[in-house]
């Protein structure tokens, strides 16, 4: 059984992160969902435990065993870091280190697995030189993007910048997997 970090963030995308942990349980993978506070806005944490069947973590001093420190030990166990959907933000910390919540301490903390980002936001957002260049710096990090597809956005815009499809992101997974 191969145990997947699935990482949540703020983006309207979020609900579609449901449908990706139910399809990772159908793969009998183990699911280990972390959300931002925004991502938790979005969609419950209650709603991605009772999918996944393990415990969400959302808050970095959520640390309730006392001789485990949660966003250490987890990554370590992971066969694969997901973050699905990303905002600029993740993308922007990740590039940065920037460790000042759960999600991105635990990037922080994995080494030598298979890590995969799935854009997601307006377009404008997306384009954007600064997070072009953000992700360029991931991709040399040995991060890999699963691209946004052009779709009719949150705000209204139609172009690129919406989460790829559910069943691309799960090929991908499991192409990275292999």
């Amino acid at each position: 059984m191969k145990t997947i970090i699935l990482g949540v963030t703020g983006s309207i995308a979020a609900y579609k992160a449901a449908d990706i942990v139910s399809q990772l349980m159908k793969r009998n993978m183990d699911v280990h969902v972390v959300m931002t506070k925004n991502g938790a806005e979005l969609i419950t944490p209650l709603t991605m435990q009772s999918l996944s069947r393990n415990r969400v973590f959302v808050d970095t001093l959520q640390e309730d065993d006392p001789s485990e420190v949660i966003h250490v030990n987890l990554p370590q166990k992971a066969d694969m870091i997901l973050i699905a959907p990303a905002t600029a933000n993740i993308i922007a910390k990740i590039a940065h280190g920037i460790a000042d919540d759960m999600l991105s301490s635990m990037v922080l903390a994995a080494h030598d697995i298979p890590k995969l980002i799935a854009p997601a936001m307006n377009t404008r957002m997306y384009e954007n030189i600064a997070t072009q260049k953000n992700l360029a710096t991931l991709k040399e990090y040995g991060w890999h993007e699963i691209k946004p597809r052009i779709s009719r956005l949150a705000c209204g815009y139609e172009g690129l910048g919406a989460l790829a499809e559910v069943d691309v992101i799960i090929k991908a997974l499991e192409e990275h997997l292999a």
